[in-house]
């Protein structure tokens, strides 16, 4: 993964074409500005014209990966194109086919296309360093991929930041049979944050600050309005401990609207991009956060959303205002607008300081009034690990389980996640059989067209469905489950913060969203419409602390860095349970390659299946993971400066 610089940035294979037509729209705004949610800070300098991507069909594609001059905020910038589009063409695949990509490269640097939370051989997960040596120069790669899943998924670079510069787009798959979800149209929604600045130089500007980008600070108004909601005394010594720890509650977003403007299908919120409806049709909407770094918290007012798909897996619908969705996540809802009048769509970034926007409407160029911007959230005593308590004693407590570490440790020698000069990973062939645990068999076959897999890892576990029925247990008894020890994390270079208690928090929508009114998604209201394949307990515990030092700008698990860290080893064909405990102040997207992650979120056998997913500060979440799939797969934080800063290990199941 090497790194992006301008130079670079503007170097090509082949020399770029000029635009037909240029997008000049207005950015995020900063400051003030946003608070009031205005829209006339920034200089329009043309009439914006709405972009859509292309959407691509069949059993074979071809892709060019190109640099390409780009006008998204009044500045021209070059961005990192997928066949000339910024996001990249929707590929629409059909399950049970086998697709094959041709993706060749036509930058002065390696890349590489990552299909996200797709179930495929490990060769074509499209991760430099780990699956495949990436895609030189002028080179061409062949992915091949069986399908075996539907659902709304998408497609990024593992390389470096051309994520953040571009390189990305939507993925939907088409089931084999009946949709179960009932809809007379759709739209896919892309939601991404873009940056004029060079990566390379926000990264860097992190590292040295960072809260380089976070204006929203603690200030004389704010107090103001916290005093008379809490007292003066009470406020004072909140505000004399956050100073002594040189933290601050309103560190909610490492990259805002200070350099980031948000957008919907490449299209700025003075675009006004549009989906068409007739009234009274079911109108599906898929919703991908394909951003770098940003959660949105998307509804549209005035409609209700029944929420039907969640990391393209079915769940039961549930009706909501409002939810959140991270980095990687994807959902599909579902709308029924009655009326002949135009909806807003509103994504507003988790920190407020800016969103998308776009239209839901009968006819093209109508609109429909944007919502005011809601408050900054800040952070509380439960983000803290404090559970409650509030006031100077608590503070004062918070305050001895926190250090600035400013540790001598190397920075440059365990920094980034360049994998780029590593040789290839040997590959990982599948056994012919598996032992499986002594007090739990499993027997594979199909009945009435019913699809089982089983635990040897030869047939990877189908994703739920209506033909899916649960495996056969030869065994009365289960294996005995072997705890994770627990982990033990210190204050030092690689860690500022260790919570004095953590909690399960998946009836929290999150910072920012509760008591506001609305009706909003939260994480125990996932419930999988149809049950899993495998119905095993797990035989094994493993416990990982997600960490980091956030003045140092150095994230981890278990306090240490990709570069510092052994593989965490899964036995092909076994069933264990992940713990994350995070000890950090802000929310982390997890992402593991290869196979799905079975959120324990209270629903026994309907439990929802995820492929990313949201641990808040200091809660305590569990899931679990069949192991059915060979290879070494990529686990990581999906806050994409997260990732390249240490937040990623290896997992390697064999």
């Amino acid at each position: 993964m090497s790194p992006l610089s301008k130079s670079n940035h503007a170097a090509s294979h082949t020399t770029p074409t000029p635009l037909s037509r240029r997008r000049f729209v207005q950015g995020a705004l900063a400051g003030a500005a946003v608070a009031s949610c205005s829209l006339t800070s920034n200089q329009v300098f043309a009439a914006p014209t709405q972009q859509s991507p292309a959407n691509l069909t069949g059993q074979h594609f071809d892709i060019n990966i190109d640099t390409m001059p780009v006008n998204l905020t009044g500045h021209s910038a070059i961005a990192t194109a997928v066949n000339r589009s910024v996001p990249g063409p929707t590929l629409r695949w059909t399950e049970g086919d086998t697709v094959t990509i041709a993706v060749t490269n036509h930058l002065a640097k390696s890349t590489s296309i990552h299909w996200h939370g797709i179930r495929l051989p490990e060769q074509m997960d499209g991760v430099p360093g780990l699956s495949f040596r990436g895609i030189a120069p002028g080179q061409t790669f062949h992915y091949r991929i069986p399908v075996v899943q539907h659902g709304t998924y998408w497609y990024h670079s593992h390389s470096r930041f051309q994520e953040q510069t571009g390189l990305g787009g939507a993925l939907i798959i088409a089931p084999q049979g009946k949709d179960p979800i009932d809809s007379d149209r759709e739209h896919v929604l892309f939601l991404s944050d873009w940056t004029d600045e060079d990566p390379e130089t926000l990264y860097s500007n992190l590292k040295q600050d960072s809260s380089y980008y976070n204006y929203h600070r603690l200030s004389a108004s704010n107090f103001i309005t916290s005093a008379r909601q809490k007292g003066i005394l009470q406020t004072l010594s909140q505000r004399a401990a956050w100073a002594r720890m040189d933290m601050s509650p309103t560190d909610i977003a490492d990259v805002t609207g200070a350099t980031y403007t948000y957008l919907i299908n490449g299209n700025a919120p003075v675009a006004n991009w549009t989906a068409l409806f007739t009234p009274g049709e079911k109108v599906r909407l898929r919703i991908i956060n394909g951003s770098s770094m940003t959660f949105f918290d998307v509804r549209i007012p005035g409609l209700k959303m029944s929420v039907v798909q969640a990391d393209g897996n079915d769940v039961e619908p549930i009706s909501v205002d409002e939810f959140r969705i991270a980095p990687a996540e994807t959902y599909d809802v579902i709308v029924q607008p009655h009326n002949d009048s135009a909806y807003t769509i509103f994504a507003q970034s988790e920190d407020r300081f800016g969103y998308a926007r776009g239209t839901l409407a009968p006819r093209m160029g109508m609109s429909a009034p944007v919502p005011t911007i809601d408050p900054p959230p800040q952070r509380t005593m439960m983000d803290m690990g404090m559970g409650s308590m509030t006031g100077m004693g608590s503070m004062a407590d918070m305050h001895m389980a926190h250090s600035k570490a400013t540790g001598n440790a190397d920075d440059q020698s365990m920094s980034g996640m360049d994998m780029g000069d590593r040789t290839t990973a040997a590959a990982h062939a599948i056994p012919d059989a598996v032992q499986t645990s002594p007090t739990t068999s499993v027997r594979s076959q199909d009945m009435d067209g019913m699809l089982m897999g089983n635990d040897s890892g030869i047939t990877p576990f189908p994703q739920p469905g209506p033909n899916t029925m649960p495996l056969m247990i030869a065994s009365e008894s289960a294996p005995h489950l072997r705890p994770s020890n627990p982990v033990h994390m210190h204050l030092g270079p690689q860690v500022d913060n260790i919570p004095m208690q953590v909690t399960q928090r998946l009836n929290d929508p999150g910072v920012g969203l509760s008591d506001n009114g609305r009706r909003v998604l939260t994480y125990a209201d996932l419930r999988a419409r149809f049950r899993g394949v495998d119905p095993r307990p797990p035989s094994r515990e493993i416990e990982l602390h997600l960490s980091g030092n956030m003045e140092r700008y150095i994230w981890g698990f278990n306090g240490q860095k990709f570069s510092a860290a052994e593989p965490i080893e899964l036995k092909l064909g076994e069933r264990v349970r992940f713990i994350l405990i995070n000890d950090t102040m802000m929310e982390h997207p997890i992402h593991l390659h290869g196979m799905w992650s079975e959120l324990e979120n209270g629903h026994g056998d309907l439990r929802p299946y995820k492929h990313t997913i949201i641990v808040k500060p200091a809660e305590r979440v569990s899931y679990l993971v069949s192991a059915d799939t060979p290879g070494r797969w990529a686990y990581h934080c999906h806050l994409l400066y997260h990732m390249e800063a240490g937040m990623f290990r290896t997992v390697v199941v064999a």
